[in-house]
């Protein structure tokens, strides 16, 4: 593993997360040029990009490497592949975690920061995939784009989908480092945790159940909703992004409360594991596909959410009973959710006082576990490098 030294994250550092690496894993690190005053460039990936490149040239120089697997985000680090391969022929693959060529709101504005990025992506995604012999992403979607641009790559490339898994001896290291949680109120209610970011494309979503659940308040008077680490911005205390909706439909702090920081992996587990249930909202795009729900599966506590119908997490929450879902085929329906969550919910609340974990359908999930997403990489990587 080739990455970047701790010292150089603006990000608080989660020590906890070194626990769960595998003994004996080879990590090299390399340094990166520091923040600037006023602050120009924050992209770690942007910042260690020489030092990256020098050190990965160096390695496939002095060693036997068959090929190299470049995850992204920071989107640049996507221009090592090329660069590397040129030098050395050794093949290059890129996982998106994340779409690159993306139109954020406010992308439509020119001259606007969000203008920009969408720009420079477009010019330097062709560039980072022309040589790719291999492509993932969590889903489909997440790739797709990328060979509508570059329908040239298909005769060297391969492209595999590979949702990523839940891995339960993360929850073993709850155990042993003897965590608790400490967001929630200790008032009796039921708490239904929303963890992770909040996507641009949700809030229409949002907006239809807050609305919801204001026109229908008596059956929220025992339940309240944690968004954790939903904020603008990982580090500010004060970078709300659920509050104005919330404050919007008169619920803030009565029945929504929010933590906008992120808070450490393992710290997230521990809340799911101490909540009463968890509360799972996708996005208008037809691809996205939650990887939190794996989380939430294996915290075997009742999700509520509400998904499109074509992502592989509607499936997914069907087929485990691990709890209710709200489908929608197309952004024009979401309008009208809010007269649809009725039954949906009347089925939560009943699944809340009576949910069986062990009747959850754990073979259904197993080909979303880790292991099995090793497996499906495993067999890309041979196939890309045969």
């Amino acid at each position: 593993m080739l990455t970047v030294n701790e010292k150089h994250y603006e990000e608080a550092l989660d020590w906890n997360l070194v626990s769960l690496l595998p003994k004996g894993l080879r990590i090299e690190k390399v340094s990166a040029y520091k923040i600037t005053q006023p602050r120009l460039i924050g992209d770690i990936g942007l910042r260690a990009f020489f030092q990256l490149r020098r050190r990965a040239l160096q390695l496939l120089q002095s060693e036997h490497f068959d090929f190299v697997y470049i995850p992204i985000p920071s989107f640049y680090l996507g221009l090592l592949g090329p660069y590397l391969h040129k030098k050395t022929g050794v093949k290059y693959g890129i996982d998106y975690i994340d779409p690159w060529v993306h139109r954020f709101p406010g992308s439509g504005k020119i001259f606007s920061r969000h203008w920009f990025s969408t720009k420079i992506a477009g010019w330097l995604e062709p560039k980072a995939v022309k040589y790719a012999s291999l492509i993932t992403g969590v889903a489909e979607g997440y790739y797709q784009g990328v060979i509508d641009r570059n329908p040239t790559i298909v005769k060297q490339c391969i492209f595999g989908a590979m949702p990523y898994g839940g891995e339960i001896n993360d929850y073993t290291a709850i155990e042993s480092l003897q965590l608790s949680s400490y967001l929630f109120n200790n008032n009796g209610k039921l708490k239904i945790v929303y963890a992770g970011a909040m996507l641009p494309k949700a809030y229409t979503l949002l907006d239809s159940f807050f609305e919801f659940i204001k026109n229908h308040l008596d059956d929220f008077q025992q339940i309240e909703f944690y968004f954790i680490g939903t904020g603008k911005n990982t580090r500010d205390p004060n970078g709300y992004n659920i509050r104005d909706t919330s404050v919007k439909h008169s619920l803030w702090q009565t029945i929504i409360f929010e933590h906008p920081m992120r808070i450490p992996y393992l710290d997230v587990l521990v809340h799911l594991h101490h909540a009463d249930g968890v509360f799972i909202l996708g996005s208008t795009e037809s691809h996205y596909t939650p990887s939190k729900l794996y989380q939430a599966v294996l915290s075997k506590k009742p999700v509520f959410s509400i998904l499109h119908m074509q992502s592989s997490a509607y499936e997914i929450i069907q087929k485990t009973g691990i709890g209710v879902v709200t489908g929608f085929q197309n952004e024009s329906e979401v309008p009208e959710l809010k007269n649809q969550f009725n039954e949906p919910w009347k089925k939560y609340v009943q699944l809340l006082s009576q949910f069986e974990p062990d009747k959850i359908n754990t073979e259904a999930f197993n080909q979303y576990s880790a292991w099995n997403t090793t497996k499906v990489l495993a067999k890309l990587l041979d196939e890309a490098t045969s």
